[in-house]
């Protein structure tokens, strides 16, 4: 599957538009990360639990909309975009979306 944040890709020609496909995650914070990070930031520097958990989210968010577009039979999947929502005090959505297509063999 060719995922990509493009209109095009090159060398290829979308014959069909299968519609949006996305996925999505929720997390929450966890009060031991809380305290980690709340010393961290007295002395600064990268958060590494929340860099993890974030990016552990967004590969989450990134298969479910994969698995989406797998059930469509899609080839690719283009103008694919990351987005993080608050939804609440201390959980955070991170939704990945893009339009499912099917390339011309």
């Amino acid at each position: 599957m060719i995922i990509t944040t493009t209109e095009t890709i090159p060398g290829k020609k979308a014959t069909k538009i299968l519609g949006v496909v996305r996925g999505s995650t929720i997390r929450a914070k966890h009060i031991g990360r809380d305290i980690m990070a709340g010393f961290k930031t007295l002395i600064g520097g990268e958060i590494k639990s929340y860099t993890s958990m974030i990016n552990e989210a967004r590969e989450e968010a990134l298969d479910r909309m994969i698995a989406q577009a797998k059930e469509l039979n899609a080839d690719a999947i283009i103008c694919m975009r990351l987005v993080t929502a608050e939804v609440m005090p201390g959980a955070a959505e991170v939704l990945a979306y893009g339009t499912a297509v099917k390339l011309q063999r």
